[in-house]
């Protein structure tokens, strides 16, 4: 197991884990979230390929939408 941070907790998470698999095991739909990694942004379309390592923080927010 590797150590994470999600959100400022920590998190244990199986090695090779993505970071797809990381927010559907939060329980929220994929869709509604944002996801940063190490202050970095990740589109959707690139969690699964987002690989996470041993320190990652990881942030989830809900994206702020209108005008």
């Amino acid at each position: 197991m590797i150590t994470i941070r999600l959100n400022s907790d920590a998190r244990q998470v199986a090695p090779g884990t993505s970071l797809a698999q990381l927010v559907a095991s939060t329980g929220k739909a994929p869709a509604a979230v944002a996801t940063a990694v190490n202050g970095q942004f990740v589109a959707r379309a690139q969690r699964e390929a987002c690989i996470l390592h041993e320190g990652d923080v990881v942030t989830t927010f809900e994206p702020i939408t209108g005008g």
